[in-house]
């Protein structure tokens, strides 16, 4: 009967549902598991032979063994009860929120064992349901006092609620709108595609955005962004939370600023039509003044019979001969831009090309006591590009550097290698360069860069066209023109071709 006995107790400590173990102290002021049951091996996630005959310090790690032996000390010490309140976490699924360590004493009173009991804390279903109430409580004023509205449908649909903005945003009552199927409020053209997205993000459970029209209570169309996710409560009860935001006005502006950008599109295709008939237009009567009146300075048919008439004769020619190059060069913009200049491709041998425009650049040049000097390679490759558009280039940029450079200064012409094939040219002058912010103006059309025309110290007035035709005459070959200025010290004009219209001269 005594052997049933303590077999009965063995099975009840074996089988109680809280961790208990049975500590005794040893020699070297160890503590020892002696016995260990089955929710206490549970906890610790332990085979029993890592537990039972093992030092706390085995089976604990260093902070919960030193949380665990202080509080044996004091039982010890003191052969009352003690707690361990606030236990640090151990492994194990199994949640325990302190532990009771009862003293087991001889008839000498003396401690034998200690007996640790898991305590389980009666009040944390009540803590737990009170931090519930206050999550519902935070969320649903959030939900409330969102400015973006929300609505909440169910698995099939319908609104199960809604909140003030959405209510105040598009005009209906909150009585109005719970229980309905939500694709009422969406318009006609879009309900089907509606239909089908919620059934998806509701079954999926992704979380999607995207644009929608939506119907106010008044009959007017709103553009909303509305993004969905899916919420899924007890019992697989499964719900989408939707928030909208309208973007009407966005999209009235993204509509208002398209519809301008057409018609600036229509009016600058219209100014480059209209510049490139004027154009024509105008070259026909230019070449005549040009013609005859270089006819009458050459005297062709008879002298003019005065000195001053032959002085007149010469402005006319001159005159002709600039307002024609400005002619051209507001042709070659207007096809630009029209997108009507077509490349006459064909290898352009660079070192050659550049020296010949030195050259005659150099003889307008003498007078002003401006020396150009050019840095270029023989052995530089050809280009592969349209010859008369590449001579205009250096031509409008020589002009310019010539314009903006004192008497007696210096432009240089360089050419080289750059890398992965390209190659590189350059126009350096050490004129009165540009200010910072005015370098994008200057590679606009008509850009100059003047704050007063009438103040420039410069040879001649330009239109404005010099840079800007360059830069875009190097784009429509693939390459890249950059400007690199400062105020006082000079300009650097840099143009970057691609390796693949570089091609190297036959020997």
């Amino acid at each position: 009967m005594p052997d049933d006995s303590i077999l009965d107790l063995d099975a009840l400590f074996k089988v109680m549902p809280i961790p208990r173990l049975i500590i005794k102290e040893g020699k070297k002021g160890e503590f020892i598991a002696v016995r260990a049951n089955d929710m206490a091996l549970k906890y610790f996630a332990l085979p029993v032979e890592q537990v039972v005959g093992k030092a706390i310090d085995d089976f604990m790690d260093s902070e919960n063994a030193r949380h665990f032996r202080q509080s044996f000390m004091v039982c010890l010490s003191r052969k009352r009860i003690a707690s361990i309140q606030a236990l640090p976490t151990i492994p194990g699924a199994l949640r325990v929120y302190g532990f009771w360590v009862s003293p087991i004493l001889d008839q000498d009173g003396s401690v034998l064992y200690l007996d640790v009991l898991g305590q389980l804390d009666v009040r944390d279903q009540s803590i737990l349901q009170r931090e519930r109430d206050d999550a519902i409580s935070l969320l649903t004023s959030v939900f409330d006092v969102s400015e973006v509205g929300i609505i909440v449908t169910d698995y099939s649909g319908r609104i199960v609620r809604v909140n003030d903005s959405f209510v105040r945003t598009y005009g209906w009552t909150r009585d109005e709108l719970i229980n309905i199927d939500f694709v009422e409020l969406v318009t006609q053209d879009e309900r089907e595609r509606a239909r089908i997205n919620h059934k998806k993000y509701i079954s999926v459970g992704v979380r999607s955005s995207g644009e929608l029209k939506l119907i106010r209570k008044e009959g007017s169309i709103a553009n909303v962004l509305y993004t969905s996710a899916t919420l899924e409560l007890s019992q697989s009860r499964k719900f989408l939370v939707t928030t909208v935001m309208d973007i009407t006005l966005r999209k009235q502006m993204e509509q208002s600023l398209r519809y301008a950008k057409e018609q600036a599109d229509i009016a600058n295709r219209a100014k480059s039509a209209f510049l490139a008939n004027m154009s024509h237009e105008l070259r026909t009567p230019l070449n005549a003044i040009i013609g005859f009146s270089e006819l009458m300075l050459k005297g062709t048919f008879g002298p003019v019979g005065s000195a001053k008439y032959e002085e007149y004769l010469g402005d006319i020619h001159m005159s002709a001969g600039h307002l024609l190059e400005i002619i051209n060069e507001v042709l070659d913009m207007s096809k630009i831009e029209a997108g009507r200049l077509e490349l006459d491709e064909d290898d352009v041998h660079m070192a050659e090309l550049l020296d010949s425009i030195v050259r005659m650049m150099s003889s307008k040049t003498f007078a002003s006591g401006i020396e150009i000097t050019m840095n270029v390679p023989d052995d530089l490759p050809c280009l592969y590009a349209d010859h008369r558009l590449l001579r205009q280039v250096f031509i409008n940029l020589l002009t310019n550097a010539v314009k903006f450079s004192p008497n007696g200064g210096e432009i240089s012409v360089s050419g080289e290698m750059g890398p992965k094939g390209t190659m590189i040219l350059k126009v350096s002058d050490h004129g009165i360069g540009i200010r910072e912010e005015k370098i994008q103006q200057a590679l606009e059309p008509f850009g100059q860069v003047s704050d007063k025309p009438e103040q420039r110290e410069t040879r001649e007035q330009g239109t404005g066209l010099g840079l800007p035709l360059a830069k875009a005459m190097v784009e429509l070959h693939g390459g890249r023109l950059e400007l690199d200025s400062s105020y006082g010290e000079g300009t650097t004009v840099s143009m970057t071709f691609p390796a693949d219209r570089v091609k190297r001269i036959a020997s």
